[in-house]
């Protein structure tokens, strides 16, 4: 996370308020930008792109409402997270203000202890919308490493799930994005339901990107949190697919060098790495493990998991990401069936 301060930009005609509300906001650590009317206010905002802009509501040239409007249809703009300011206290220019598209509103005079937690809560609430994944609305990257890191400082055992889908390309691919869309989000349902129900007591489950979803669950019910997503995702996955195509069983898609090549109905592999047999020390070591057992349980047909059972002894060194990024690791980091690892596959069809 960046450690450069915020960002609030204050526009307001009255001096003495902006003075104020400026020196509380450096007080706070704020970076603060001021502006004395509605383009004013505009022109920086389009300019030094603030994090958040407290707008009075009656200025000259532009009022807040317009300035607020304009802020929301300029795609620079936005996201801006905007708190209105005004002496006005009826229920109808609150409305006014939100439908406008401010995201709080705060009555002169207000009292400055209770502006900045407005404030600090406005770019909280933002920083969480920036890292959900907006298909899927699940935590991104940076939480998800959040959530690792502090499960490993915790030092309670854990289980970390890495989730994608096989094949998903030629799946985006034969369909088209829109019900690639719709693939993504009946993983992260089928992932939303299981993790809440065998996930422990302090679940979490974030999407990556694409289909790459992470859950970190508590150690002893990871084999059956990944047992049943796998049967929720083989269960409901004949939604996604045209009937004909379900009935065969695959389908054919013709890649760049125009050669036909075959998939099956798609499926959910899923890598787990604990640290109940070995220590992990960090969200990267747990991040390897998972997929490395993930990549492990990609060579078995269907959807599967492969859990990390491996010592510390036991265990070699991580390899090193192979130069194709879409061939496994080299086999000398795989675990030895049996014996390090556990691996889950459904039974092979009946005659």
């Amino acid at each position: 996370m960046s450690d450069m301060p915020d960002t609030i930009l204050i526009a307001d005609d009255d001096d003495d308020i902006v003075r104020f509300v400026e020196v509380n906001l450096r007080l706070e650590g704020f970076e603060v930008l001021t502006a004395f009317d509605g383009e004013q206010a505009l022109h920086q905002a389009y300019d030094q792109s603030p994090d958040l802009i407290l707008l009075d509501v009656m200025m000259p040239k532009v009022d807040g409402f317009e300035v607020c409007q304009r802020l929301r249809s300029d795609g620079r703009t936005k996201n801006i997270s905007i708190i209105m300011l005004t002496a006005k206290s009826l229920s109808a220019d609150k409305v006014v203000g939100l439908t406008a598209g401010a995201d709080d509103y705060m009555i002169k005079p207000f009292d400055p202890i209770e502006l900045v937690a407005r404030v600090k809560s406005a770019l909280r609430r933002a920083r969480e919308m920036r890292a959900v994944n907006p298909l899927t609305q699940l935590p991104g990257n940076v939480q998800i490493q959040e959530e690792v890191t502090r499960k490993v400082h915790a030092g309670e055992p854990f289980a970390v799930m890495y989730i994608d889908i096989d094949d998903f390309k030629a799946f985006n691919d034969y369909y088209g994005f829109l019900r690639g869309d719709e693939a993504l989000k009946l993983l992260a349902r089928c992932a939303v339901e299981t993790i809440e129900q065998y996930g422990g007591s302090d679940p979490f489950l974030g999407h990556i990107g694409g289909d790459d979803f992470v859950a970190v669950v508590s150690a002893d019910l990871a084999e059956k949190a990944a047992t049943a997503l796998i049967e929720t995702w083989d269960r409901e996955v004949v939604r996604l697919y045209d009937p004909a195509d379900f009935a065969n069983g695959y389908i054919d898609v013709v890649d760049r060098r125009k050669e036909m090549h075959r998939y099956g109905i798609a499926a959910v592999s899923i890598g787990i790495a604990s640290n109940v047999h070995r220590p992990i020390t960090s969200h990267w070591e747990a991040s390897e493990i998972a997929s490395e057992m993930k990549q492990f349980a990609k060579r078995e047909r269907g959807s599967g998991f492969a859990m990390d059972r491996r010592t510390q002894e036991s265990r070699p060194p991580l390899p090193h990401e192979p130069a194709d990024p879409y061939e496994p690791a080299p086999s000398h980091g795989a675990p030895r069936p049996h014996q390090d690892a556990v691996l889950h596959a459904p039974p092979p069809p009946g005659p």
